[in-house]
């Protein structure tokens, strides 16, 4: 414990240990990010085979710990000092051990922005309640951010236990009060999913997803309701352009979730200035409104 609390008055110690646990966090990160939509997918399929009354799939145990990690391509089991963050990658350079095929730059890199990211929050806040929190919130934004680029799908296993450990912060009051957490949690999820419902109603399909309902709640949660306005112009701004741009080059939607969490994090480290920003911009004191 007197150790620990050394690190408050070394805040470059703080965030560099602080960093290196995020390197080796962006390791399991990449994990999560592959096995758990997998993990969802076969559930799913079984369920589906059970309601058809189908023999089920004899599959062999898929989760997060079993079986270890192996090439795609070749089935080669990585060897410990094969998955060490990112210098495993450089001392391979970039391929397989086994068949010498590609290594994704997607896994060093998601490991870095791990790193970097928790050095940065680690520094920002400093030694404290509200470092630990914010950097699981940003463990667990890394992951959604991936997993609905990826597969347009944000899991209720990551974002209902964050919302839960957003209510808990804020019952500790690490960025908002409890009541501001639990108005935040409510409104954030009705935000998005009251005008989701009329376009629905009106179109007669669904626009937007029920995962981006809950993301916005999980921000409700963590920072109450005063900081859903900033999240919610950022995301729709930056997911209007880009989203745009992209649906015109694949042809495909976009999903709207990496906005919502780009927009969340922002408004974790800078709500204020992003309100202080925007009132100057416009003339509008929205800060003051909120």
């Amino acid at each position: 414990m007197a150790t620990l609390e050394l690190l408050k008055y070394y805040p470059v110690a703080f965030a560099t240990i602080a960093g290196i646990v995020g390197l080796l966090v962006g390791s399991f990160l990449n994990v999560v990010v592959y096995r758990l939509p997998e993990m969802m997918k076969r559930a799913w399929l079984q369920d589906a085979r059970e309601a058809l009354e189908l023999p089920l799939n004899d599959e062999s145990t898929f989760n997060l710990a079993v079986p270890n990690s192996r090439c795609p391509c070749c089935g080669h089991a990585i060897r410990p000092w094969e998955n060490i963050p990112v210098i495993s990658w450089l001392v391979l350079r970039a391929k397989c051990s086994g068949c010498y095929s590609r290594i994704s730059i997607r896994y060093p890199l998601v490991e870095l922005s791990a790193a970097a990211l928790t050095f940065a929050t680690a520094w920002h806040f400093g030694f404290g309640l509200q470092a630990a929190f914010a950097i699981v919130m940003i463990w667990g934004a890394i992951a959604l951010f991936l997993i609905d680029l990826d597969e347009m799908l944000l899991p209720d296993a990551i974002v209902m236990p964050g919302i839960w450990i957003g209510l808990t912060a804020a019952y500790l009051g690490v960025f908002t009060s409890l009541q501001d957490g639990f108005i935040g949690a409510v409104a954030g999820y009705l935000l998005l999913a009251l005008p989701a419902g009329v376009f629905a109603l009106l179109r007669g399909r669904q626009g937007m997803g029920n995962g981006d309902f809950k993301l916005m709640a999980l921000f409700g949660a963590w920072l109450g309701w005063q900081a859903l306005p900033i999240i919610l112009l950022l995301s729709a701004v930056s997911g209007a352009i880009i989203g745009t741009i992209a649906v015109r080059a694949r042809g495909t939607p976009y999903p709207f979730g990496p906005f919502i969490i780009v927009g969340g994090l922002m408004a974790l480290f800078y709500e204020d200035e992003l309100y202080a920003l925007y009132s100057h911009v416009s003339g509008v004191n929205i800060g003051a409104i909120f």
